[in-house]
Parts: C-alpha cells; structure tokens; sequence
C-alpha cells in the first residue's frame, strides 16, 4: 500500500470475497486503491467453493445473454490464469448423453455450440460404448473444452496476487452500513473480527453472493436512517428477489466408473443441468447438484441457510443417476455436501440472467452483482473485466 495513502481512504470497497469478489480484487487492484471484505474466515466459503468445480464450455445459456457472454469469455481466461499460476486442472472434457436419437434437447445444444463456434461432436451408441462402457445412452454429444480445476487454490491465488498489488483483504469482516457523503464518497462501517470501524471510498461493488440483495438495502441514499429508496437500472426498477436454490452432492467411493464428465440432458427451463457425474482431480467421482428450491426470504432479510443433506436426497439421486448409469451400487453413494446458489426467477418462473446493475440516485456509485451462480466460477475473470468497465 503506498505510503501517502490512508488506511481508511479507498477508491473501490468490494463487499464480497467468493470468486467474483476476489477476481474483481485482483483485476482492479492492479490500477485503483482496492478494499474487499468477507464475513467468512475462508474464501468463497459460501458459494465458490461449493460447486462442481467444472469449467463450462458455455452451451446451455440463452442467446446473447450475460451469461452465455461472460462464461464464453471467462472460460479461456480461466483456463489460462490456472495455466499461468500452476493451479490443478484438467481439461478432461465432458458427454452429455440422451436416451434416444435425435433428441429435441441434444439437437438444439448442438444447434447452439454451432452457432456459438463451441467445438462439439455428435457420438453414437458404439462410440459412446467405447469411450465410457459404464454409460447407458444412444446418442450424446462430446464438449472437448468442458474442464475441472481445484476452486480453492484459484480462490487462494486471486487473493494472493491482489495483495501484490496493495489490496487489503479483510476477512471476518462485516458490512454494516454505507452513507453518501458532502464530498461524494461513502462513509463505509465494518465490523471486523468483533471491533467496529470505518472506511471512505469513492466506488462501493456488491459481490455478496446469497447476501447481495441484503447488502443493498444497506446502502443508503441519504444521511437519515432507514432510507433505502434505491433505484436501479434494471427493467424491474428494484432490488430483484432472491430465490435460493439448494443444490446437494454425493461422492461415490473406490475407482471411478468414467474417464470424463457425464452430463444428462439439462432440466426443463433450465432450472439445473441434471445430477451429473463429475471427477475431481484426485480422479474420485462424485454426482450433483440436484435442485431444491427453498423458501424465498421476505424483505431482504437473509435467512439462516442449512447446508446439511437429508437422508432422503439419496432415493431421488440413485433414480437418476440410473437413467445414465445403470450399474451404480448403492452401498459406494455417499453424501458429501450441499451448496446454495442465489439465484433469479423471472415471474413465470424461469431462472433470470445475471443482473449487474448500477445505482441511478445522485451522488457515490455503486455496482451490484445479483443472481451470479453457474456459470459464475468459470465466468469470474470475465465478469471482474465486465465490472471495470463500469468502475
């Protein structure tokens, strides 16, 4: 940190240290005087890290979406940041199989990796066969630039090089308030590790992940208390609502089944990619997320979240798992963990784009990230370019 700068004096706070947060840090530090703060005591320790660990290859999101934009770009990003700094990966690639011929679904993917220039190729029974002899299905198309890497160490490394370039990272630190003041910057109180404090700072990014929406009811517009007229530009002129998604994963113990990545066709509405059978780079297999929607919070209020695993999810996995790997044995299906993703819906119940929005009132600006999950790992150093484009 130079010396002429104060503790308290910032150009950019960013409230969020999962992927996002931390990518943002790293990109922007390299330019402007950057504060982040995390409530955790871990990185990513609420979201970020509980994924798939899979790079996507960008198939599935609508056209000319933030998503599809963002996951295309992020995914070569990623995959050479994790090249650079000698993080684990492996570009094992992926099928993603369908029971019958000429599925609807199968078709229009293949239709989108065609119009997107996405490398694919279409697989029949025996081709499937000979790659993956424990995979029952008659047709599946093959992503060559689906990839795994390990989350944590790439989560470590942003952090890392952004304090190279003078960011201070707070963790256990919590975003209380913020208040415009004369001299166009936000007066900012923390709570760190149990003590309260302030910082000044001219831009604030909301990163917070299942926290966003709450965060920014704690952005205020003016000096008096409990006014949170916020107004965005987003087509609903508000804070949009969450909708969390809990989403579980089981491991599957002794040798893998597969060499790569097993995808069923994706859900109705896009509402999840299927319980699908990922590897991690130990080689060890694992399936999830399956999908379970929980109870929306009201007013803004963040809810306790339970990343706890019923013991009934393990039925519903072993069903579908089945419908692609018939020999799965039950014994060897262990739970493992369970993330939840901050989603969007749209009103007729479709999962909503990522909103990066900008508060329109006068004054300081924030940014807000809201909805980012899948493909939000694989599209983090693109959405932190996106975002300073706005800065």
């Amino acid at each position: 940190m130079p010396e002429s700068m104060h503790y308290d004096d910032f150009d950019i706070c960013i409230i969020g240290g999962g992927a996002v947060g931390l990518a943002c840090a790293f990109r922007l530090s390299q330019k402007y005087r950057v504060l982040l703060v995390e409530r955790q005591a871990i990185w990513g320790n609420e979201t970020s890290s509980r994924s798939s660990e899979v790079i996507h290859a960008g198939l599935y999101y609508p056209p000319n979406s933030l998503k599809e934009r963002l996951c295309l770009q992020g995914k070569s990003m990623l995959y050479d940041f994790c090249y650079e700094h000698g993080i684990g990966i492996n570009n094992i690639g992926k099928l993603i199989v369908a029971p019958s011929k000429a599925h609807p679904k199968l078709d229009h993917l293949a239709h989108q990796a065609q119009r997107l220039a996405i490398p694919l190729e279409r697989w029949d029974h025996t081709q499937i066969r000979q790659c993956e002899p424990q995979v029952r299905a008659a047709e599946a198309l093959w992503s060559p630039t689906t990839g795994i890497f390990d989350s944590h160490e790439y989560l470590q490394k942003l952090a890392t090089l952004a304090e190279n370039n003078h960011a201070l990272l707070m963790q256990q630190t919590h975003f209380i308030s913020a208040y415009p003041t004369t001299d166009n910057s936000w007066q900012v109180q923390l709570n760190s590790a149990g003590e309260p404090c302030e910082i000044h700072c001219d831009l604030l990014i909301n990163c917070g992940g299942l926290a966003a929406q709450t965060i920014a009811t704690k952005i205020k517009d003016s000096q008096q208390e409990g006014n949170s007229d916020i107004e965005f530009h987003s087509p609903l002129h508000a804070i949009p609502p969450l909708q969390p998604c809990r989403g579980h994963y089981f491991s599957y113990s002794g040798p893998s089944p597969f060499q790569h990545l097993i995808y069923p066709l994706p859900e109705q509405g896009l509402t999840g990619l299927g319980i699908h059978a990922t590897l991690d780079l130990q080689g060890q297999t694992r399936f999830g997320p399956d999908s379970e929607l929980l109870p929306r919070p009201t007013n803004f209020a963040e809810p306790l979240y339970d990343y706890r695993i019923n013991s009934n999810r393990q039925a519903i996995f072993e069903k579908a798992i089945r419908q692609y790997f018939p020999k799965l044995e039950s014994k060897r299906l262990q739970p493992s963990y369970a993330g939840i993703r901050p989603r969007l819906v749209t009103k007729e119940g479709q999962i909503s784009d990522f909103e990066i929005v900008k508060n329109t009132t006068a004054g300081p600006k924030s940014i807000h990230c809201f909805g980012i999950e899948s493909p939000g790992l694989t599209a983090s150093l693109a959405i932190a370019d996106y975002l300073g484009q706005h800065v």
